[in-house]
């Protein structure tokens, strides 16, 4: 028996011995791990009782985040100063004040748009293609010279008779107004006056009371003082009178030839030859020797200019 029970005390100190290492390394840790918190927890002191600033370790500073930017706000557009009472003003002057491009386009545009009609009631064209006309039909021909012909011709003995009035509206009205040194309607009344004397001056008293009389007016005190509505209706019977007078005078010889020619022809009895075809040739004879066209032109002109 004792010799059994010895192994097993010897057993039990061997693990006792055995197990006392073990415990020693446990204890060891916990004290290392003790100091080592200690130590970082705590920065050691100097003599003076401060802490030396390199075992100050600086705790790391959070930075609030930037804001997103926020976009520019667009400026509000101001609204227009309003005008000064009175209403609603446009001006057609450019800015030097001198009238805009556009509108003299504009106003070229209107003019050309009521100029037949203007050159037809204020102009000497009137009478001009009425007389020629008339001749053409004292000469007993239809056709010859065609209308254009005649008109193209009348419109330039009308630009020739009314040159002195376009350059006093050039120089009064147009240029003035383009310049910027007038209004349009200071320029209008300016253009007006020359044209308004040109037909005073070719224009019967007798023909202004009567068209005075037909629009229950009153007669104005002076030919001058003629409104410009009732001065271009008695401006156009006064012209076609004078143009159908014109047209009497170069009717006569030409129905003399017309006479003798029939009076010749039934002498004869030949009364199914028509006379016209044969006094035809001697109507255009005659005016061909006496110098016709020259004649009516320089009568149609010296009408105007007081010449001849």
């Amino acid at each position: 028996m004792n010799a059994l029970a010895a192994p097993a005390a010897t057993g039990t100190r061997g693990t006792k011995r055995a197990g006392r290492p073990a415990l020693l390394v446990v204890v060891l840790a916990a004290v290392w791990l003790l100091l080592g918190a200690g130590s970082a927890s705590a920065a050691p002191a100097t003599a003076d009782g401060t802490v030396p600033a390199a075992s100050v370790v600086a705790a790391p500073v959070r930075t609030a985040p930037t804001p997103p930017a926020v976009p520019a706000t667009p400026a509000t557009p101001t609204a227009p100063a309003s005008p000064a009472s009175g209403g609603v003003t446009v001006s057609i002057n450019g800015v030097n004040g001198t009238p805009s491009s556009s509108i003299v386009v504009l106003l070229v545009i209107t003019l050309l748009s009521v100029a037949p009609a203007a050159l037809i009631m204020t102009t000497s064209f009137t009478k001009i293609f009425v007389v020629l006309s008339l001749t053409r039909n004292a000469l007993g021909l239809q056709s010859v010279p065609p209308n254009q012909v005649l008109a193209g011709l009348a419109l330039f003995l009308s630009l020739f008779v009314m040159a002195p009035v376009i350059s006093h509206v050039k120089d009064d009205a147009v240029q003035p107004y383009l310049d910027g040194h007038v209004t349009f309607s200071q320029a209008v009344d300016a253009g007006r006056v020359p044209v308004e004397d040109f037909m005073l001056a070719h224009t019967r008293e007798q023909d202004i009371a009567l068209i005075t009389r037909a629009g229950g007016q009153e007669n104005p005190a002076t030919p001058a003082a003629t409104p410009f509505t009732t001065l271009v209706p008695a401006f156009i019977l006064s012209e076609l009178r004078s143009a159908f007078i014109m047209g009497f005078v170069i009717f006569v010889p030409f129905l003399v030839v017309d006479l003798v020619v029939s009076s010749s022809l039934m002498a004869m009895g030949m009364m199914m030859l028509p006379p016209v075809m044969v006094s035809l040739p001697f109507k255009i004879l005659l005016f061909v020797l006496v110098d016709g066209w020259g004649l009516v032109i320089t009568a149609l002109v010296g009408s105007y200019t007081g010449a001849g």
